[in-house]
C-alpha cells in the first residue's frame, strides 16, 4: 500500500513544479503539467529508469541520501518532506541547524519571555534561536558553537557553568541517546556522536552507559562569572511548526537569580 501511495505522492508533487520554479528553460510544449520524470531524475542526480520505477510503485528501496535529493528537487516543505520519508519507510533526519524552521511567531514568543531565558533547540541539542536573556547567560552559544552538548563537553572556559555537572550532563546524554535511536540510520547523527566520543572522554564515559531519557522539567544550578549562582527550573514545550524541536524556558527559582538575569541582559548585547 505504501508503495502505491508513494508513487501517487511523487507524481502529485512533480506535477506542481514548473520548469521555471526548478530553474529550467520552458522548452517545448508539455502534454502534462509540471516537470518530466527525466527532469526530476536529472536534478536529483538519480537514474531516469530508477526514478520511473519509484513513481510506478515498483519494489525498490530509496536511501536517505536519494530521498534528500528528491525532496530538494520537488521543493517539499517540512510536512511534505516528513510524509515522503514515512511513505518510503524512513524517518526524516532532522537538519543540523535549519533556522528557517523557526517562524516569526516563535521568535516573538522568545522575545516576550524575557527576563526568562529561552531558546528553541532540536532533539540533537542544536540551538536554532534564543532570546536576549539566554544570550546573556550563555554567550558562547551566540558567538561560537550553537550546540549545547558539544560546547559543554569540549570547553572548560564557559562564562556560565553547571554546578551539578555529573548529574546534569549524564541526563543530557541520556536525552540525546533517546533521540539518537530514532536517527541511528542518519550519517550526520552518527558522525556527531563519534566526534563527541573522540573529543571528550567524559562524554564517551556517559555515552557508554546506554542510558536513555526523555526531555522534561529539571532544576538546574549554574555559576556565572559575573553574578554568581543562578538557580532555574527548565520547562520544555514541543514546537508543532518544526519536527523534533522544543522551546526550553529557564524560569528563575528565586529573586536573586531573576535579578542576576536582568543585570546580565542589560549588560550584554542582544543577539538572536
Amino acid at each position: 500500500m505504501k508503495r502505491t501511495d508513494l508513487a501517487a505522492y511523487l507524481r502529485s508533487r512533480r506535477e506542481r513544479i514548473t520548469p521555471d520554479m526548478a530553474g529550467l528553460p520552458p522548452g517545448t510544449r508539455r502534454r502534462t503539467p509540471g516537470l518530466r520524470r527525466e527532469e526530476v531524475a536529472q536534478l536529483a542526480g538519480v537514474g531516469v529508469t530508477w526514478y520511473t520505477w519509484l513513481e510506478q510503485g515498483r519494489p525498490i528501496n530509496a536511501s536517505i541520501q536519494v530521498l534528500e535529493a528528491i525532496a530538494r528537487t520537488l521543493q517539499l516543505d517540512p510536512a511534505e518532506r516528513l510524509h515522503l520519508f514515512r511513505l518510503a519507510g524512513h524517518q526524516d533526519p532532522v537538519p543540523v541547524a535549519d533556522s528557517g524552521r523557526v517562524t516569526p511567531e516563535m521568535r516573538q514568543i522568545l522575545h516576550q519571555l524575557s527576563p526568562m531565558a529561552a531558546c528553541i533547540a532540536t532533539s540533537r541539542h542544536d540551538i536554532l534561536a534564543w532570546n536576549a536573556a539566554y544570550a546573556a547567560i550563555f554567550p558562547e552559544i551566540v558567538d561560537s558553537e550553537p550546540n549545547t552538548l558539544w560546547l559543554t563537553f569540549t570547553r572548560d572556559d564557559l562564562f556560565t557553568r553547571l554546578v551539578n555537572r555529573e548529574e546534569d550532563l549524564a541526563r543530557a546524554v541520556a536525552v540525546f541517546r533517546g533521540a539518537y535511536s530514532r536517527h541511528a540510520h542518519d550519517p550526520c547523527w552518527k558522525e556527531f556522536a563519534e566526534k563527541l566520543v573522540a573529543a571528550s572522554p567524559e562524554f564517551a564515559r556517559m555515552w557508554a552507559r546506554q542510558d536513555v531519557a526523555d526531555p522534561g522539567r529539571r532544576d538546574k544550578v549554574f555559576v556565572n562569572d559575573a553574578v554568581g549562582e543562578l538557580h532555574f527550573t527548565t520547562t520544555n514545550f514541543s514546537c508543532d511548526a518544526a519536527t523534533e524541536t522544543r522551546m526550553i524556558i529557564y524560569t528563575p527559582a528565586n529573586e536573586t537569580t531573576r535579578s542576576g538575569v536582568v543585570w546580565l541582559t542589560a549588560h550584554t548585547r542582544e543577539s538572536v
